[in-house]
């Protein structure tokens, strides 16, 4: 009876913790009690130190359910991976042991082509971008969704964190990029997109390279050396004359005009799916607004 009545808790946690016009998504998965309770169990059985409550982990679980998606990522949900993040997002010292042997000990051979000082760098970037808070901002780890190998992830997290080590230590030309080379450097660098199949990221990277092509080269300019070199708009305003707010505007200007061009190209061949569409052009527009971010106020 006990174990009926915390099956029962699990999914009314799940509930509460979704907003009212999301709720009904849950009756449409079959058999979620149980589901919620055999997720939970593997993760528990999995990392048996970490302490979280049936209700901590689902609410979390809860704040990382796509919408319209609750019954496909409850099929394929990496449960053990989510639970592991969720307590180490928590400061859990276990789970934080944890994470340090059972994931980032298989970093190093992932970065062979690294001298050994620069894997040790590397390795603790991981640790501070991904393990500690930075004021009220969680660590980074809670951006993980569960949608793939947690391994998988911090894998890729690693990689890009080399190639900006790598970049730091190049002397970088301050020129007007090729359209191939920015819209590889615009494209989505959430590690969640990473994990996306293959012909999605494929078609991304085509719509972004075609709508960046047709960008004069001054407006590929500017996108370089505020996204690529990090440029301020103090310093963009410094070169280019004018306002600070007219380069923001500018800049903002910019960004709107590319993302409309990748839509256009992008709608075309989504038509027939209009969540695939807007997901795409979601996850493109959140990485453009990450690199905006705080710049624009």
């Amino acid at each position: 009876m006990s174990g009926a009545r915390k099956t029962e808790d699990l999914v009314e946690h799940l509930r509460a913790a979704l907003p009212p016009e999301r709720r009904p998504e849950l009756e449409a998965v079959e058999g979620l009690e149980v589901l919620l309770r055999r997720h939970l169990t593997a993760a528990r059985t999995r990392w048996p130190t970490p302490s979280l409550s049936d209700e901590r982990f689902v609410r979390y679980l809860a704040a990382r359910l796509p919408a319209g998606k609750v019954s496909e990522v409850m099929r394929v949900l990496r449960a053990e991976d989510l639970y592991l993040a969720c307590a180490c997002a928590s400061g859990e010292p276990t789970a934080l042991e944890d994470f340090e042997r059972h994931i980032l000990r298989h970093l190093p051979a992932r970065l062979a082509r690294l001298s050994p000082s620069m894997r040790q760098e590397v390795l603790q970037v991981v640790r501070e971008r991904l393990l500690v808070a930075n004021g009220d901002t969680p660590p980074r780890i809670a951006s993980y969704g569960g949608r793939g190998p947690l391994l998988s992830w911090v894998g890729i997290v690693a990689a890009r964190i080399s190639g900006e080590l790598m970049d730091r230590d190049t002397h970088l030309q301050l020129v007007a990029e090729s359209p191939e080379e920015l819209a590889r450097h615009l494209s989505p660098r959430d590690p969640e997109c990473a994990l996306l199949r293959e012909d999605a990221r494929r078609l991304l990277a085509e719509s972004l390279r075609r709508a960046v092509s047709v960008l004069s080269e001054q407006e590929r300019t500017l996108l370089s050396l505020h996204h690529l070199h990090g440029f301020t708009l103090d310093r963009l305003t410094r070169m280019y004359g004018g306002s600070r707010s007219g380069i923001a505007r500018r800049v903002a200007a910019t960004r709107k005009q590319l993302l409309e061009r990748v839509r256009l190209e992008l709608a075309p061949r989504l038509k027939h799916d209009v969540l695939a569409l807007e997901s795409l052009l979601g996850l493109l527009g959140s990485r453009l607004e990450l690199s905006l971010k705080g710049l624009l106020d």
